[in-house]
């Protein structure tokens, strides 16, 4: 092969005769070259560089010929050889991808099952339309993604469906030519097409917690396993963990005698450690005393665990479920309708706890390193409770270009005990005012 000259910009590379080229980055390679002055295109079914050239290359003499009727010959011998391409049924798509090496490998049971499941209303939607894999296009997965806009689903789900597609799509295709049919971008949704919704996961105040405590107490209110309800939601209040961290928590990370409670996070791995409020203490004294195996809440946890005959965790929402109905017992709202969506927005629940963790702390004045210490991730939940330290400063910045005289409390404090000191002889309120300000 003659030496090329790649333009990396359009994805060219020049040969001694003909272009190989693709038509979007790591798309399909494609050999463009002429035949009797005739441009001619084919495509050699690889995104790989040096492959496509190898391919390529076979092709030059054939291309470099001078009879027109042995050139066909060759172009359709070499076309065969290049569609490496397999029949593939649509019935046994998810069969060929299930077993390939290359498939994705979700962390639970649950995503994937949700990517045969994608696949599978992705097969009814193009029903009758072909009959193999290599047959759908870029046309098909448009409608697609069309029809998916008319679901009322949010933005977020609409998108994890057309990545699972493009993930399946990606696996297999050695089973088909040319580039895959659910990368194009506009089958994507964009995050701004639900700035105006609103509705997010609020914080509970001091007196609604109060008052799902009061509930909890209240023999009227009945429940499945409300004594370890109880314990959950405690543990939710007072150390601001995740309700799979709360509800799976085992004995072996509690020391009652130091009061301190270790938790590794389900969800981020992370490690925390925080010591027991008095309340949190007192419920896992008495939660000590129906100690039946590791667990603290042992009969929420087993419930929690519960799986399908798929192996899908089907116990956390049936949890969930109860523990939403202690909340609705405190008589507030705990979902919101949201224009353009079928599903309503859940605005409070067990996390919300953790937001109003992050919330208390803020009020308080506890340094925000020490939240994230305990909430074990510098997430949005913190940030939205301590951003007024930041308008605090920018505050203070702005009046210190402008020259305001405007004195802060630390200043007036500091000009009030100077004055206590210039007193020859203070009196005993003034000293008490005085040791007050120092504390």
């Amino acid at each position: 092969m003659g030496k090329s000259k790649v333009d990396s910009c359009l994805h060219r590379i020049k040969l001694e005769a003909g272009t190989v080229y693709q038509t979007s980055k790591n798309g399909t390679y494609y050999y463009r070259y002429q035949v009797n002055h005739e441009r001619k295109c084919v495509s050699l079914g690889t995104c790989n560089q040096e492959e496509a050239l190898r391919k390529a290359e076979e092709l030059l003499p054939t291309v470099k010929a001078s009879n027109l009727e042995i050139i066909a010959t060759h172009v359709k011998v070499a076309r065969k050889l290049i569609t490496q391409s397999k029949f593939l049924s649509l019935e046994k798509i998810w069969e060929t991808y299930a077993g390939h090496p290359d498939r994705a490998t979700p962390a639970t049971v649950h995503e994937q099952i949700s990517y045969q499941a994608t696949l599978e209303e992705f097969l009814r939607f193009i029903d009758g339309q072909v009959s193999q894999f290599s047959q759908i296009t870029e046309n098909h997965t448009m409608k697609f993604a069309d029809y998916l806009r008319t679901t009322q689903i949010s933005v977020s789900t609409h998108n994890r469906k057309i990545k699972r597609l493009r993930k399946i799509f990606s696996t297999l295709k050695s089973f088909r030519e040319g580039d895959n049919p659910f990368a194009l971008k506009v089958l994507f949704r964009k995050e701004r097409e639900e700035q105006d919704t609103a509705v997010r996961r609020i914080a509970f105040t001091r007196e609604q917690e109060e008052q799902i405590r009061a509930v909890l107490d209240d023999p009227k209110h009945r429940l499945l396993n409300k004594n370890e309800i109880k314990v959950i939601f405690y543990l939710g209040m007072y150390t601001g963990q995740r309700l799979k961290d709360c509800v799976l928590l085992q004995w072996q990370n509690i020391n009652l005698e130091r009061q301190r409670i270790w938790v590794k996070q389900f969800k981020t791995g992370k490690e925390v450690s925080l010591p027991m409020a008095p309340q949190l203490y007192s419920v896992l004294l008495k939660a000590w005393e129906w100690k039946t195996d590791a667990y603290v809440c042992p009969h929420v946890a087993a419930r929690y665990k519960q799986t399908d005959k798929r192996g899908k965790c089907i116990g956390d929402c049936l949890v969930n479920i109860d523990v939403m109905r202690v909340i609705r017992w405190i008589g507030v709202e705990t979902s919101v309708a949201v224009e353009g969506r079928k599903k309503k927005a859940t605005v409070l629940g067990f996390h919300s706890l953790r937001h109003s963790f992050a919330s208390f702390c803020a009020e308080r004045g506890v340094p925000k390193a020490v939240v994230v210490s305990i909430l074990g991730a510098d997430s949005e939940i913190i940030d939205q409770f301590y951003t007024h330290i930041g308008e605090d400063a920018q505050q203070a910045a702005i009046e210190a270009i402008a020259g305001s005289q405007k004195s802060t409390f630390e200043a007036k404090v500091r000009r009030a005990l100077e004055y206590i000191g210039s007193v020859a002889l203070p009196s005993e309120d003034l000293l008490t005012i005085a040791k007050i300000l120092k504390e």
